[in-house]
């Protein structure tokens, strides 16, 4: 039999801590059959951004549709869509997909390097969070989406509930900048379900976010309910954040294949 199918949308990061290098990586972790539609192309390292070129909308709608009509999909994952063009061409095609979609609605990256134009915010909102079964933003993408600002635990809810004002099923606020230990909060609007995880003192967290949203949507694709399978991908994050590495002589990747030598939790 063939493993479960998990489509990423992203940009590629050329160093490989995030983007479609992150997401193809923690598919394979967790045992499902990774395939890409490349967005951007990024020359970046440890120590930021150098450059990024978007495809052409043509080319991201071909290569969506080889994947998908052909192979067949049991989950999408978004990551850097770049324009509004492309996020709107990438929202028709979740539309017509029938799929659970985890949207990652990249902002910048982790070295405070933009990676979606201004103009593609109002398309985030109005096109791409409608199709998204679970949107995972963190308080500085909920800020830049909502206008809400998150500065305690307590602000979580408000930040959730304005997400879901825009259309997810279910929202994942966040909160690793928050300080104290690392809690996220998952809510479709009525249950609330708070994942609490120890915080590492290991500043090489690279691809926390691809790895989040590309581990929620392997789970996904494995049958697994949203609360279950959020739950799986922050255990696997968080082993990966510990094992994160120095690469470079800025901020490290995390460590993607770590559960494949420590044994994989919820697989």
């Amino acid at each position: 039999m063939s493993p479960p199918r998990v489509l990423t949308v992203a940009g590629s990061d050329s160093g490989g801590g995030a983007g479609i290098q992150a997401d193809l990586k923690t598919m394979l972790a967790l045992g499902v059959h990774g395939m890409s539609v490349v967005t951007a192309v990024t020359a970046q390292n440890s120590l930021g951004v150098q450059g990024a070129w978007e495809l052409p909308v043509a080319a991201v709608r071909a290569q969506y549709r080889s994947v998908v009509d052909d192979i067949g999909v049991q989950a999408v994952k978004t990551g850097m869509l770049a324009s509004a063009e492309l996020v709107e061409v990438v929202a028709e095609l979740l539309a017509a997909t029938d799929a659970p979609v985890v949207v990652d609605p990249v902002g910048v990256s982790k070295h405070g390097d933009p990676l979606l134009a201004a103009s593609a915010l109002d398309a985030v909102r109005t096109r791409l969070l409608p199709v998204a079964t679970v949107a995972t933003p963190n308080l500085d993408e909920v800020a830049q989406l909502t206008g809400v600002r998150v500065e305690s635990e307590a602000g979580l809810r408000e930040a959730a509930e304005a997400v879901l004002a825009y259309g997810p099923r279910w929202a994942l606020i966040k909160g690793g900048h928050l300080p104290g230990e690392a809690v996220d909060l998952l809510t479709d609007g009525s249950a609330e379900h708070w994942l609490r995880a120890p915080r590492y003192d290991n500043r090489h967290t690279h691809g926390t976010g691809c790895t989040l949203a590309s581990a929620i949507a392997s789970h996904l694709a494995r049958g697994r309910e949203v609360p279950e399978a959020v739950a799986a991908a922050k255990e696997y994050v968080t082993g990966a954040i510990a094992a994160g590495f120095a690469l470079g002589g800025g901020i490290g990747p995390v460590d993607h294949g770590w559960a494949l030598t420590r044994g994989t939790p919820g697989v």
